[in-house]
Formats: C-alpha cells, structure tokens, sequence
C-alpha cells in the first residue's frame, strides 16, 4: 500500500490516535483500565434526563424529526438553531452577533483542521505559522496541520502558589509575533492544565492579534456560557478580530459531534465553504436535540446549576484522594485547576520520561496521558513535558480513589 505524504501523517502513532485508541478499547471493555486518561464528560443523570426528553419531544413533532434525519442542511447548518443562538448570546452577554456570524461543523476537531489549515501552511513561497502563546496545549491540535512545522508554542510564566499549587500565565514580556504567523490560538479553560486565561489576558492577545492582523481564535470546548466547567470567574465576550469555539459535547453530547464557530461573516462564509467540501453539510441532531433549550436559555440554567457544580464536587474530591495517596511520599505539584475536567500534576523528581510512566501505569490498569504530547510546536526541552501527566476526574471519585494509590505507588519506584 502507497500512501501520499499526508496518508503516512495520519497514519503515525500520534498522540490524539494512542489516547483514543486507548480510551476507545479501555470503554468497550476490551481491556479492564482505571480511566484517568481521556476527556469524555461524565455521564450527569440530570442532562441524561434532559436528553431524554427532549429526543421525546423531537419525536413527537414529525416534521422536525424528519428534518432532523432526513434532509442535508446547509453547509452553515440550521438557520433556526443559528438565530436562536445569536439571540440569547446577544441579549445575555451583549455580543454583537446574529446567525451570519456562526456555523455548525462536524465537531470541534473538524473546525479545528478547517481553521488550521485555511489560515496558515503555505502561501506561496511563505508558510503562515499557528501561535500557540502558552504550551502546555491541547493534544488533539498538535496533528491537524497539512504542511509540517506550522506551529508554534510559547512557554508559559510560572507562578508558584501556596503549595502544591501553581499557575501557568502567557508571558507577555518574551512574547513577540514574526510576519509569518497567520493565526493565533488558546484553549479557555486550557486543555490539559485546567488553566483559564484571565479577561486582561484574553484581551490583550485579541490586541496583539489586531495589531498583527490575525485571527484570535479561542477554543471554549469546556467554557462559558457554555457547558460552563469553570470554577473561576470570567467574562464571556466575542468581538470582532476572534473566532470562538464551542461544541455540544462536554454538555454531554460527545457522540453527536456538534461543533460552533463563531466569527466575522466572512470568516464563516470561508468556514463554511471548506466544510462543505469536507462533509456536504451542516450536522442536524444536535441542533434539533438542544434548539428548544437554546431559545429558551434553559442550556444556560443547566450549565451554571448543573454541569458546573458536579464537576466542581468531583475536582475537590479528585484533589483530596490525590492528597491522601500522594501526601508524605513523592514530591509533587498541581496546577491550579480552574476548570476543564484534568488535573495536571508534575512530578519534579521523576527519573523517567511521562511517556514512559504511562506504559508503567498502563500496566497496572491506569490510564493517563503523557505530558510530552501536550508540548507541540517548539525546539526547545520543557522540564514539564517529561514530568507532568494529565488526569481526568470525570469518570467518577470511585475510579479517582481506586488509580490513585497505584498511580504514587508507580511514581515513588521512579523517583
């Protein structure tokens, strides 16, 4: 079998393809693993309820059921979910938007691959750069790209807090943008460190980006208004220069696949052309799944009473198991979680790499993420990339408080 440049590309072990790959046999049962990798929501009785009924009530009105699995949509996607999310974003938060400035795609990941790629790679002679102003970032980024080095990462500034906390901060005095960047881009909260970039910060990269002419774009996958899986106060905002990201899936709806583009029209005619090439049209159910919840403000409610408070019980729970087990026997770290479904810890005396201690720790039936593939776009050696690994605690405290004690156990013999 022949395959083309980019056939091999996505065919390598990547990180995106190990975890999922991980994730997917460890879910179907195939191999019995402690899941503190991966980034799957819980499973929330309530929303589960709130499902439920709402695919009772789109079954019980033929027409948008039918509408729901029977027609394409546009390549933009459902202009009434569109509207209806323009509304309640413009009088709850002042946004100055309406349905010209939003477009559904295939999931998160697939705006991600069209936003990449329409904004940076080769340009001629040129090739435009993503800028990623603090790393450690998400994983599922680091592979998306069509031409090879297009990213590059910026080293955080490190604030040490009452212990065993810190904070990563972007480093505004070492930060400077080249001509060659075509787009810049953070996750909010980040994506593994369950860091959240401060209001001044998100603004004052949207005036970096102004000053450069690139777009902002901001990946709010777990952030406000929605699911809000934020612990720290923040003020959701979009102005023109940004393009936000949000999805379905941490509401609970990862299966569906529902990402949201928000941008300046032409922005999103440009989106919306690429993910008609890419997928014929928009994605259906589940605008239909969440439209009554949308123009109701319901999705909101839900988000601040329900999802919030759950993951915000189950991260000091999280917190506490990994106190009790690691307390006393190894040196550790972790990163103010404010956010996010993660808890990033670092191990500073580890005499192994992360990726390593995963394949140990696998051994043992836990499942965790390396730091090292969180470390993308740069040259340069992080110490962090080699001691840190990404944990999540939305799998329930039972599997939090059983990995835990195996997870110091296996660190301590490598210290």
């Amino acid at each position: 079998m022949i395959l083309s440049d980019y056939g091999k590309k996505l065919t390598s072990k990547s990180g995106i393809l190990q975890l999922m790959d991980d994730l997917g046999k460890a879910m179907s049962g195939q191999t019995k693993m402690l899941m503190l990798g991966g980034g799957n929501p819980a499973v929330i009785e309530e929303m589960q309820q709130t499902w439920l009924q709402e695919w009772e009530r789109l079954q019980h009105d033929l027409s948008d059921f039918t509408a729901s699995l029977a027609f394409y949509d546009t390549p933009q996607g459902s202009l009434k979910w569109r509207v209806a999310l323009a509304e309640l974003l413009r009088h709850r938060y002042a946004m100055p938007i309406d349905e010209r400035n939003i477009v559904l795609t295939n999931g998160s990941q697939n705006a991600f691959f069209i936003l990449f790629n329409l904004f940076s790679g080769r340009i001629g002679t040129q090739k435009r750069k993503v800028l990623f102003p603090l790393a450690p970032e998400y994983i599922g980024y680091a592979d998306q790209s069509l031409d090879e080095g297009v990213f590059v990462s910026h080293p955080p500034k490190i604030e040490l807090l009452e212990s065993p906390f810190f904070k990563y901060h972007v480093d505004f005095d070492s930060l400077h943008l080249t001509d060659d960047v075509g787009l810049i881009c953070v996750s909010r909260p980040t994506n593994p460190s369950g860091n959240v970039l401060t209001d001044s910060e998100l603004r004052q990269l949207l005036t970096l980006a102004r000053q450069h002419e690139v777009p902002l774009v901001v990946d709010n996958a777990y952030g406000a208004p929605f699911p809000g899986i934020l612990f720290t106060e923040v003020t959701p905002f979009w102005e023109p220069g940004m393009i936000l990201s949000m999805s379905l899936s941490k509401l609970g709806l990862p299966g569906l696949r529902t990402g949201i583009i928000i941008a300046e029209p032409e922005i999103i005619d440009v989106v919306s052309s690429a993910h008609a090439v890419m997928n014929l049209a928009g994605v259906n159910l589940g605008a239909s799944l969440t439209m009554s919840l949308i123009k109701s403000g319901q999705i909101l409610d839900l988000a601040q009473n329900v999802i919030k408070p759950y993951y915000f019980n189950l991260r000091n729970k999280a917190l506490a198991h990994m106190h009790e087990a690691f307390a006393g026997r190894i040196s550790y770290q972790v990163h103010l979680p404010e956010g996010a479904l993660f808890l990033w810890v670092k191990f500073p005396e580890l005499r192994i790499t992360s990726r390593e201690l995963y394949q140990h720790l696998k051994e043992r039936g836990v499942l965790v993420v390396p730091g090292e593939y969180f470390f993308f776009g740069s040259d340069a050696p992080n110490p962090d990339a080699h001691c840190c690994v990404r944990l999540t605690y939305s799998q329930g405290e039972e599997v939090v408080a059983q990995a835990m004690p195996i997870l110091a156990e296996v660190v301590e013999k490598y210290c």
